[in-house]
């Protein structure tokens, strides 16, 4: 404890405010009393922090900030900042200003002389990955994958790239539902079958679950699947050690790591085949002789 009153005035400036991912008992009790105690919250969807803010009976007025109106809006809150007024940003879900509204109006707020204070809280990145099984000491957050194969492609393809010169890390983008299995085919695709992966799901809800494993393991668990619901949080290994990085390696020992894992997570050689010669332009019979090679001969 700090000695402070239970209660203290609220000092005025701007407030980054983060809220709960899923679990309503992750709002700090500080987050509370900032929420209760501001002049207005602009919020990324009214409707959405309308449950949040009727479920602790708070009644602060509420203002709309979002993607579309984030540059317009920040000058009018702006303007009541440098006022003296006290103002709480809130995104639907998180921290404001990860791959939610916030930074532009922090970033002004800053430029006009306003005090900015961040009040911490739950994060959807962070939580995934300490609990990955993945490197936390260096990471790297990214926000969504683009949606459009080739330029995910060119994405992962540069941060395959940069993983033999690099420190051992955690790449963590945000992905949706009906874009993870072609997000995790390229995964499969850039940095191959066999790179240690984890995926996040439905963080603090009730239906959480963690899917942690090779990539191919994760993307035959998810095709498996007739539906696949939920916010989630892709995490890719980036420790050079373990990376497959095809550059300067035989074909066929690159292809037949990948095949092996594929296997190994449930499918069949064939079906394996098939997928690890798409994967790297091959026609099935070409990739069918780069495996046989790395086959034991039979005596």
């Amino acid at each position: 404890m700090d000695g402070s009153s239970e209660n203290p005035p609220l000092a005025p400036g701007l407030y980054l405010v983060a809220t709960p991912i899923g679990n309503l008992e992750d709002i700090t009790l500080r987050a509370l009393r900032i929420l209760k105690q501001a002049d207005r919250i602009a919020c990324e969807d009214t409707r959405q922090t309308a449950k949040l803010l009727g479920h602790f009976g708070i009644a602060t007025p509420t203002v709309s900030y979002h993607a579309h109106n984030e540059a317009s809006r920040a000058n009018e809150l702006i303007e009541a900042l440098q006022q003296g007024g006290r103002i709480a940003v809130v995104s639907d879900a998180g921290t404001p200003g990860i791959a939610d509204p916030g930074a532009i109006l922090a970033r002004e707020a800053i430029a006009a002389g306003v005090a900015v204070f961040a009040i911490p809280g739950a994060n959807a990145a962070i939580t995934a990955l300490v609990a990955s099984g993945l490197p936390s000491e260096h990471f790297a957050f990214h926000g969504f994958l683009p949606s459009k194969e080739g330029a995910r492609r060119t994405v992962l393809e540069a941060l395959r790239d940069a993983l033999p010169h690099s420190e051992p890390s955690t790449h963590i983008f945000y992905e949706t539902p009906h874009r993870i299995v072609g997000a995790l085919e390229d995964v499969v695709a850039t940095f191959g079958a066999a790179h240690r992966v984890s995926l996040a799901r439905e963080l603090t809800k009730l239906h959480e679950e963690f899917l942690r494993g090779t990539a191919g393991e994760v993307l035959a668990a998810l095709q498996s699947r007739p539906s696949i619901r939920g916010e989630m949080v892709l995490l890719l290994d980036g420790t050079p050690t373990l990376a497959l990085h095809p550059i300067g390696e035989a074909v066929h020992a690159t292809l037949g790591a990948e095949v092996a894992a594929l296997i190994k997570s449930g499918l069949s050689e064939k079906d394996a085949l098939k997928q690890a010669a798409k994967s790297r332009g091959l026609s099935k019979s070409e990739a069918y002789r780069e495996w046989q090679r790395t086959q034991p001969r039979k005596r």
